[in-house]
């Protein structure tokens, strides 16, 4: 698929601003239209009608873009990679399957956009395994949730509730921690000593646009219909104790479900692990079909 460069241009000289007025020209979107678009793409490779796909989300790849401009890297380079990751994921779509285009592109674009980075901070080796990747990913996130301090070290108490909701070592947390305020971009820092302005003015509302509230919305469903569907595989025992566990708020405990089956406690767990793993299992080969990624049921 060739239509990067049919696409609004977006350089490091550019108008991010420009860019983005630009992108708000394209319409959205009814999904009889995008259902049309997408079976003459997948029928006849039109490619005026992937292009009409691929623009009409460009807000929603700034928008996702937008979420990782904390690694130290240039927003027009983040908003490029999301872009392929739209190509890519248009070029994949099934309009079968049942979903809007925009619930199967996040998975695409957030791939592509961590990609990129990751390949650019491979120079500062932060980690190849899953657990590095998912700490350099959810720091952030992690410390806005705790409240910890955006600058300096973390306190000892937030180290360890990090570590434990991450499951990886402490020493980890506190070296990428570093390494991420070391490579922050401030959103104060002039744009140019020509230009005049901040970072922080050229970047879009943190209020959720119509196309994210969408795709969240749909990706939310996608996953309730997953875990349904992979909760049938389970027999009424495992059903009802993998919902106590895990699904339900307060979880019920050990105890609780052993008097109830006059079985012990080990028992519960043994059956409740096993459940899981079915779900998981069956969620996971469900996700790689639709192109949804990984799919964890206790969320």
């Amino acid at each position: 698929m060739t239509y990067k460069s049919n696409l609004p241009a977006l350089s490091p000289e550019g108008s991010l601003s420009q860019y983005l007025q630009e992108i708000r020209k394209f319409p959205m979107l009814e999904a009889n239209q995008e259902y049309m678009l997408a079976k003459s793409w997948v029928e006849h490779e039109d490619s005026e009608s992937a292009r009409q796909m691929i623009t009409s989300h460009l807000r929603l790849v700034a928008k996702i873009a937008m979420g990782y401009r904390g690694y130290g890297l240039p927003v027009a380079d983040l908003i490029s990679e999301g872009n392929v990751g739209m190509m890519q994921a248009v070029k994949r779509f099934d309009p079968e399957k049942g979903f809007r285009l925009a619930t199967y592109a996040m998975w695409w674009i957030r791939a592509s956009i961590q990609e990129y980075i990751l390949r650019s901070w491979s120079l500062v080796k932060i980690g190849t395994t899953a657990a590095q990747k998912k700490l350099f990913f959810n720091l952030r996130r992690l410390k806005g949730q705790i409240e910890a301090v955006e600058e300096g070290d973390l306190t000892p108490e937030h180290v360890t509730t990090i570590a434990e909701k991450l499951s990886v070592a402490e020493s980890e947390v506190i070296s990428m921690n570093r390494r991420l305020a070391a490579h922050d971009h401030s959103l104060n820092a002039p744009l140019k000593a020509d230009v005049e302005g901040e970072w922080q003015d050229w970047l879009v509302s943190e209020e959720p646009d119509q196309e994210t509230v969408t795709a969240d919305n749909e990706e939310r469903n996608q996953r309730l219909q997953l875990l349904s569907k992979a909760m049938e595989g389970l027999n009424d025992r495992e059903k009802h104790i993998l919902t106590e566990r895990r699904l339900s708020e307060p979880a019920k405990t050990l105890e609780e479900l052993s008097k109830q089956y006059e079985i012990s406690r080990e028992r519960v767990r043994q059956i409740e692990v096993r459940a899981f793993e079915k779900v998981q299992k069956s969620i996971r080969l469900a996700a790689s079909e639709t192109g949804l990624g990984n799919l964890n049921p206790s969320r």
